[in-house]
């Protein structure tokens, strides 16, 4: 497998967590469930985007 076909894959699997993280911030009962939640939320997308500025610098990730 090549390097660019894993940071795709890479790089849908963290879209995935970053979908769960965000429906568990909303449907969390407590404040304490809701901030952890959020934690691993920003922290998701800070690597999300990591990810794509590393696949967009190589010419893997084209936006229209």
């Amino acid at each position: 497998m090549e390097d660019r076909d894993l940071m795709e894959s890479e790089l849908l699997t963290i879209k995935g967590v970053c979908d769960l993280y965000l429906h568990g911030s909303l449907e969390s009962t407590t404040a304490e469930v809701h901030q952890a939640f959020e934690d691993a939320l920003n922290t998701s997308i800070d690597i999300q985007n990591k990810l794509y500025n590393l696949m967009a610098e190589k010419g893997w990730y084209q936006t229209d």
